[in-house]
């Protein structure tokens, strides 16, 4: 089944001539651990040989009785809006009478997980030959995940729901210092006697920045910004018990990987939503914030325990004092959003045009949840928050597609990883993200006289 974007003027006829009823909502889990043997993502063509934590397919749904909506999160490294998103989203569809469309499907971006994507929107370096991806687990893949939405849809209850920000700037930086001249020098890690000299700094424009000096090199470089939110949203039964949550932060997880390259884990999240589960209750799901150049402070097995702790520990201290309510409308929309590419080299066809994707909207009353396709630089994600004038902005990154990293114009002259190998989108695909992101909020607040005036994007 293509997918069906439903037109403004249509949901919005839809929307107002139903009216409210109380809130309900319900959550659901199915474990998608693959074989062993089933080569993963950092594992470099080996077969995966040990289980160091089960992966799991999470779901959320609520319904306001006019409208019904689904989160769902899965310990994977992408969800591909082809192979994943689309078959989750008919199989759900089919099942439940949700429309596709009211469906966000994303992906925690474990490192640790299964290699089972052609995954054709990204650049093809290190890709896993197509005839060697296990399509039988990806097809049970799909099934799964659908049945975690189906599982929520079957125990819907009367809930109420809430948001709050936290923030944990301690365990995350900008991967992405550049020099005296202005040019990216990579840093995936720093090494013990540099991490030492980490330092928090609140810049006067509001931004974050994790920095470091490297004493035994004698040079200086100068780190990016952070996004430290920590954005909570609670569900809650009629008694005040946890239905489920969702923590969405932004930061690789890549704790695991490299060290440990052959075994499954669903790395930093999977700690930080057992923590949440095993104080609190409920189902705990996780979507990943900007995190396209961001990486964990320290890297290895017992720092991914120690990461996850603190971020479900931040998580749990918001949970406490949310304030709830069921007087809440859905809505979503979706948009088709196209980015240029890059210029192929001489004699290579390749590589298309343009890369055709989706954005995405959920409103669950106050609370806006943005779903962008790729690995969103920091900078695109931040100029999206600063702008788009909405309090409780939570944005999903990797969510419906995977297509490559999504950078800001300055990080082409920059250098560096992520707008080079790491992309096939051309300069000016991140100023597009903000603009087409900002064109949607607004859509959707039109849909309840809430418009707004976003100003356009500079130079």
């Amino acid at each position: 089944m293509r997918r069906r974007v439903v037109s403004l003027a249509v949901l919005s006829v839809l929307l107002c001539s139903v009216g409210h009823a109380a809130l309900r909502g319900g959550c659901g889990r199915v474990d998608i651990t693959p074989p062993l043997g089933i080569t993963l993502i950092g594992s470099k063509g080996q077969p995966s040989d040990a289980v160091m934590d089960e992966l799991y397919a999470k779901a959320l749904v609520l319904n306001d009785g006019a409208n019904t909506v689904a989160i769902l999160s899965a310990d994977l490294l992408y969800t591909p809006l082809e192979e994943i998103t689309e078959p989750v989203r008919d199989i759900v569809e089919s099942k439940t009478g949700i429309p596709g469309q009211h469906v966000m499907v994303c992906a925690t971006h474990t490192h640790s997980g299964p290699e089972v994507f052609t995954r054709s929107k990204v650049p093809r370096e290190g890709r896993l030959p197509a005839e060697q991806i296990d399509r039988s687990y990806l097809k049970v893949l799909a099934d799964k995940m659908a049945t975690s939405v189906l599982l929520a849809h079957r125990t819907m209850r009367d809930v109420r729901i809430g948001a709050a920000i936290g923030r944990l700037p301690e365990l995350v930086y900008n991967r992405r210092p550049t020099n005296a001249d202005g040019q990216v020098e990579m840093a995936f890690t720093v090494p013990p006697e540099v991490a030492a000299t980490r330092k928090i700094v609140r810049r006067p424009d509001g931004q974050v920045r994790t920095t470091f000096t490297f004493p035994n090199e004698g040079k200086q470089l100068s780190f990016g910004p952070i996004d430290p939110d920590v954005f909570v949203l609670r569900m809650e039964d009629i008694d005040g018990n946890l239905v489920g949550s969702l923590t969405d932060f932004g930061c690789h997880p890549v704790c695991v990987y490299p060290y440990e390259s052959t075994a499954i884990s669903a790395d930093y999240p999977g700690h930080a939503t057992r923590v949440v589960e095993q104080a609190e209750g409920g189902t705990a799901l996780f979507a990943l914030g900007l995190a396209g150049n961001a990486v964990p402070w320290q890297r290895g097995v017992e720092p991914c325990r120690q990461m996850g702790k603190a971020l479900g520990g931040e998580a749990l201290r918001r949970l406490q004092r949310i304030a709830t309510r069921d007087d809440v409308t859905l809505q979503s929309l979706c948009r088709e959003v196209s980015f240029p590419t890059k210029e192929a080299a001489p004699g290579d066809d390749s590589t298309a045009k343009s890369i055709t994707t989706e954005i995405q909207v959920l409103r669950l009353g106050d609370v806006y949840v943005l779903g962008l396709p790729g690995e969103v630089l920091v900078e695109v994600g931040l100029e999206i928050k600063k702008r788009a004038e909405v309090e409780n902005l939570l944005i999903v990154t990797l969510a419906n597609d995977a297509i490559g990293y999504v950078c800001h114009a300055q990080a082409y002259e920059e250098g560096g990883y992520e707008p080079t190998s790491g992309t096939d989108l051309a300069k000016g695909a991140g100023e597009i993200m903000v603009d087409q992101a900002l064109a949607l909020i607004e859509d959707i607040n039109r849909l309840t006289g809430d418009a707004t005036v976003l100003g356009s994007l500079g130079p």
